[in-house]
């Protein structure tokens, strides 16, 4: 069945013989004849495919070709292979200018930079080497240039499963900022990317008014909180699950709990010697209930309580040593802190035994710092808004903190900071009054546009922040106020104006003084360009 096409053969006068037959239908195109009948003796076979067939494979094949690349999405115009689907790409880049000012007063010798102890060799604190001990500046006015760079991907891992992951800039592997400083190294070299987020996150898929993720890997703050606790670039290692769900149509209770490894001990540890110490590892055990109120079209609010153990941060009394170079180990050096900014009280964690080989305590006095209370905080945090005006709103943030874990009778009798002067007749060696504290509270009163969309879109702000000496862990608090760390007071000023849909500048002035101890003050001059992609 179909058509034929006959087609004269050799010039023969036999019609039957001399053509061949050739059919047009595709439904029998697998199995053509080359001819229908035996050809007479002088007849010749010719194997001939006509233009109509030819012309209709071709639109065959070229069909069957753009089905596959429609489906594989490889060959469509202005399409991507199907996989980049599955990648959200965005980052950010920021230019700052920083600009950093001591008034005259602040107590010269006094700020120790423990940080600079514990991260290196061991201190000698005996008497003829307090000249060599690393202080902070105090008295001189600095300036710089910095830049923060991230790029990163949200990731569609198929199903309730998603992850992320996103580089950054950074001087150093710092967990509170990834600021680089231009010229830190000299000479235009290169600097460093961090990997700064990499996690896997499960959607339990509950229902629409519930939720419940399940998150583990290095991701972002998850908790309800200001820079007073967390730094806004900190980053938390571990595991967490978090849910939510709605109570009518004004409350939206949540919770938040999970495990964070800080510090895991060194299978080496320690390394100088054949004999090694028990395990120190450090964690962070949290949990964070709240609710979010919605009163009406206009007016947000949300209110958390959280509490957060830190397990096996606080210094300890090494067993008895008497270290005679800078690379000989206490049973407690991996106590000390990792990293650290300025503002906790520290104890000295190695029992140094004085004998024959160290002057009898005054050579060879190598020492290491921990911090010298428990960190047990509770701390209550709110963050509210009203948007009738939208898009101009009017917000807030507040926190307030006190850590339980804090004796001042336990740490006055080992701490060896934040102390006021000993008295003008106190006789040599004499420690002055302690003088740290266990609370914490920060207000900040925000205006103007909530994101900076479009060209002259703005905002100002006014804060004020107050955090004793140990009412959180200095190493994770905001690295700007007061140049990092505790023990500080003092107020906040910022301006934002949007250049550009995805471009704005900022200008933020930040004043501090320490609360106790010897004085410290210092202002701090930020103007950042920003922008994101």
């Amino acid at each position: 069945p179909g058509t034929f096409v006959m087609v004269p053969c050799c010039g023969t006068t036999n019609p039957l013989s001399s053509n061949l037959i050739w059919p047009l239908n595709s439904a029998v195109r697998g199995s053509w004849p080359m001819a229908m009948n035996t050809p007479a003796h002088g007849s010749v076979l010719v194997q001939y495919v006509p233009e109509v067939v030819k012309q209709q494979l071709r639109e065959d094949i070229k069909q069957d070709v753009m089905q596959q690349a429609r489906a594989e999405n490889w060959a469509a115009p202005h399409r991507y292979p199907a996989w980049i689907d599955r990648f959200k790409f965005g980052g950010d880049l920021r230019l700052r200018y920083e600009g950093q000012f001591y008034p005259a007063g602040n107590a010269l010798n006094e700020l120790s930079n423990f940080n600079a102890i514990n991260t290196g060799s061991p201190y000698d604190v005996s008497a003829a080497n307090l000249s060599a001990e690393p202080l902070y500046n105090v008295d001189q006015n600095r300036a710089r240039l910095r830049l923060r760079a991230r790029f990163g991907a949200d990731l569609d891992l198929s199903g309730p499963f998603t992850g992320g992951l996103r580089l950054a800039t950074g001087d150093t592997n710092s967990p509170v900022t990834a600021n680089q400083t231009f010229g830190q190294s000299g000479g235009f070299t290169k600097y460093a990317i961090w990997l700064d987020r990499a996690f896997i996150n499960y959607d339990a898929g509950l229902s629409p008014t519930q939720q419940l993720n399940f998150t583990a890997g290095r991701f972002e703050n998850p908790f309800l909180a200001t820079n007073l606790l967390w730094a806004d670039d900190l980053g938390f290692d571990g595991a967490m699950a978090r849910g939510q769900f709605r109570l009518g149509s004004t409350l939206s209770p949540f919770f938040t709990a999970g495990v964070f490894p800080i510090f895991n001990t060194d299978l080496n540890f320690a390394s100088n010697q054949p004999a090694k110490y028990k395990s120190e590892d450090k964690w962070l055990y949290a949990v964070q209930l709240g609710t979010g109120v919605k009163l009406g079209e206009d007016v947000r609010f949300k209110l958390g309580a959280a509490y957060y153990y830190f397990d096996n941060v606080q210094g300890r009394l090494s067993k008895a040593v008497t270290p005679l170079t800078s690379s000989d180990a206490g049973s407690t050096d991996a106590l000390r802190p990792a990293f650290a900014q300025k503002g906790n009280t520290y104890m000295a964690l190695r029992d140094i035994v004085p004998d024959a080989s160290n002057g009898y305590g005054t050579t060879n006095q190598w020492q290491y710092y921990g911090l010298a209370a428990p960190f047990r905080e509770v701390a209550v945090t709110a963050r509210g808004s009203y948007e009738h005006f939208a898009p101009f709103t009017v917000s807030f943030d507040a926190e307030a903190v006190k850590n339980l874990g804090f004796d001042v009778h336990k740490v006055n009798g080992i701490a060896v900071n934040n102390r006021l002067p000993p008295p003008s007749t106190a006789t040599a060696g004499t420690l002055g009054a302690y003088n740290g504290g266990d609370l914490g509270w920060t207000f900040r009163l925000e205006a103007g546009h909530a994101a900076m969309e479009k060209r002259w879109d703005w905002n100002v702000s006014l804060g004020y922040k107050y955090v004793e000496s140990d009412a959180v862990v200095d190493g994770f608090t905001d690295s700007d106020f007061g140049l990092g760390g505790t023990n500080l007071k003092g107020y906040t000023f910022s301006a934002s104006v949007a250049l550009a849909p995805r471009v704005w500048m900022r200008a933020r002035w930040m004043s501090a003084d320490q609360i106790g101890g010897p004085r410290f003050q210092v202002d701090v001059l930020q103007v950042d360009m920003n922008t994101k992609f």
